[in-house]
């Protein structure tokens, strides 16, 4: 009989994969990591099936892990439907009443729907969630300002609170939060939508995280984009506010979320390729990691006691 000793040959990468992944799980058990999903992993297909058995994988390792989505290229599809024009301006989307209707039931009953329903394929896990529901992210009207002049683009919102009891009892109850980025308002009697980045950041600050993760169309962020394709693996708090202004208008609030969560807290803040499949475990459980990860400034070897990456 020869095959016994090659059949364990074959299994061994496993059992080294396994074991390679030993030291994160012994140092992320039991800590709460916020995820950002968004960009290509939400509609094709496998890479949603792929971040679904991510999500369950965190948290039967004995992560906390918080869903936080957005749904722009959704959105836009049901606004075309509806006949309402989408314009943007200063970067984000105009969301008039008739515009927020759609949102609000696009996020809330078609994406964060499916989303629940994949997790829930692998048991009775996950629970949806708006920013309405018991207060968890308040909101005020954005003005932004363009050429100096301020721009009035509807109901888009900037936060102001976020109340973390609901999340929190969830995940006292064992459960993975999925949370879509609509906030009520602070001051009238409307729902804001907000940019789901900065939602996320907002959550990961507030709720304490280890890690703020947000998925993104690209490998990380570049060292010197277009002229090379090398991504920083990683950089300080105060290196990146130094690139904020010269980053890609798409980059802009992903990069500001990441910066708004290791400023309040938040150990490590990474922005990872979601075109690749499992991107999350490799990036939490590999020495490697993948992507682009923010480290808060006064501590310098934050990196290297989570694992370089």
């Amino acid at each position: 009989m020869t095959h016994g000793p090659a059949r364990k040959h074959t299994a061994l990468p496993k059992a080294q994969t396994l074991v390679e992944a030993l030291p994160w799980l012994t140092r992320h058990h039991g800590k709460t990591v916020v995820i950002k999903f968004g960009g290509n992993a939400m509609v094709n297909e496998e890479l949603k099936a792929a971040f679904a058995q991510d999500v369950v994988f965190l948290h039967h390792a004995g992560l906390r892990p918080v869903v936080v989505h957005g749904g722009g290229p959704q959105i836009s599809a049901a606004l075309d439907k509806h006949g309402i024009v989408s314009e943007f301006r200063a970067g984000l989307r105009v969301t008039t009443e008739e515009a927020m209707d759609v949102v609000r039931m696009v996020l809330a009953g078609q994406v964060q729907r499916e989303l629940v329903g994949l997790l829930n394929q692998h048991g009775p896990l996950a629970v949806g969630l708006t920013g309405e529901d018991a207060h968890t992210i308040t909101a005020t009207r954005h003005t932004p300002e363009i050429d100096g002049e301020p721009v009035d683009i509807g109901r888009v919102g900037e936060i102001t609170e976020i109340d973390t009891g609901a999340i929190e009892a969830l995940l006292a109850d064992g459960r993975i939060p999925v949370v879509s980025s609509i906030a009520r308002s602070e001051d009238d009697h409307h729902v804001y939508n907000v940019n789901a980045d900065t939602a996320a950041a907002a959550l990961a600050a507030a709720l304490g995280a280890e890690t703020l993760m947000v998925l993104t169309d690209v490998e990380g962020l570049y060292e010197d984009w277009p002229n090379s394709d090398e991504v920083i693996s990683r950089l300080t708090a105060s290196e990146l506010e130094r690139l904020l202004p010269d980053l890609s208008s798409g980059m802009v609030p992903k990069m500001e979320g990441c910066l708004h969560a290791v400023r309040g807290g938040v150990t490590t803040a990474r922005v990872i390729d979601g075109r690749v499949q499992h991107s999350i475990l490799l990036e939490i459980f590999t020495d490697e990691g993948i992507g682009t990860m923010v480290v808060p400034d006064e501590q310098p070897d934050a990196a290297r006691e989570q694992g370089e990456s």
